[in-house]
């Protein structure tokens, strides 16, 4: 009985002292984690002189939207679920420029920036594709390949079969029209490709066919009209 009861203890001792390491490793990975995206999430900020307060915050929990930056309270939250998309810096300052954009937003306008907030919320649509332009800008600041903002979205934000009832625009069009800034504005990160190895980018040259064409057909006719991407 007593070699029975011995058995029991160390066998309760044993599990408590995996199970307290097993914590103690999982709030370190927390901690990491937090620690790198706040650590990115400066480093834009600081690059791109924006001098307004903001908090990054790392999340374990579930979005319920793709979008995550609360407006009202000024933070940036990343949950577990979109940062598992994230293979590197790059795309990891891909989802925060975006939310960066649209927070530093929310501080402009009347009211400290409630009016701008409230525009935001009601019509996400209207300002999706301004946002993905503005984080191509912050990201070159910062030093990260805004190509890892098409490999990111590419990944983590599925296709919808129609966008004209939706408060978002289709992922392919926000794609094409990120494509389309960075040709304009930044060619050589396409002349020196990096991401041309990369599966999630090799799949969206094959997706965009089209939309690239309509894009090849704008350059070498010198238009400046919008083009209607799909």
């Amino acid at each position: 009985m007593k070699k029975i009861f011995c058995i029991f203890a160390c066998f309760v001792m044993f599990s408590g002292i995996v199970f307290a390491e097993t914590e103690a490793e999982t709030i370190l990975n927390d901690m990491q984690i937090q620690n790198r995206i706040s650590n990115i999430g400066f480093k834009l900020l600081n690059s791109n002189k924006i001098d307004v307060r903001m908090a990054f915050v790392y999340d374990k929990k579930t979005s319920k939207t793709p979008i995550e930056a609360s407006l009202t309270r000024r933070q940036i939250v990343v949950y577990k679920d979109y940062i598992k998309f994230a293979s590197d810096d790059a795309e990891i300052a891909a989802f925060l420029a975006r939310e960066i954009c649209k927070t530093a937003e929310s501080y402009s306008g009347l009211m400290k920036g409630f009016v701008s907030s409230a525009q935001i919320k009601l019509a996400p649509k209207k300002y999706e594709i301004l946002f993905d332009k503005r984080a191509v800008d912050f990201m070159v600041k910062a030093g990260y390949n805004p190509l890892a903002l098409i490999t990111f979205i590419n990944k983590s934000y599925p296709q919808k079969r129609i966008d004209r009832f939706s408060h978002h625009n289709l992922t392919s069009k926000r794609l094409a029209n990120i494509y389309e800034y960075i040709y304009f504005q930044y060619p050589a990160f396409l002349k020196d490709n990096e991401y041309l190895t990369n599966e999630s980018y090799q799949h969206f040259l094959l997706s965009s066919i089209e939309n690239r064409r309509k894009l090849q057909e704008k350059i070498e006719t010198g238009s400046r009209e919008n083009i209607k991407y799909e």
